[in-house]
């Protein structure tokens, strides 16, 4: 893992399309963890990139078979949140 992704919570919403569509989250947690930002635009991934030296949030994107799932690491590393970008 490149950072920390301290304590992990899903919104209502993301957690019943991952139960309903057996979508393997921990695959996904790993990859944002390892710095695989998913379906994030170039700039994003390169914002992402900075932002684990200098400590600042970290976002990944990822295209499911449920529709589209964020994950969202605080700039802390206290927290990770899975939710979908309605909820943002």
């Amino acid at each position: 893992m490149k950072f920390d992704l301290g304590h992990i919570y899903f919104t209502q919403v993301a957690n019943s399309l991952i139960a309903e569509n057996a979508i393997n989250v921990l695959r996904l947690l790993s990859r944002h963890g390892m710095g695989d930002w998913g379906d994030c635009c170039d700039e994003d991934k390169a914002t992402n990139d900075w932002a684990i030296d200098e400590g600042a949030r970290l976002m990944s994107v990822y295209d499911t078979i449920a529709g589209r799932l964020w994950i969202i690491t605080e700039a802390d590393r206290s927290s990770t949140t899975v939710l979908t970008p309605a909820e943002y």
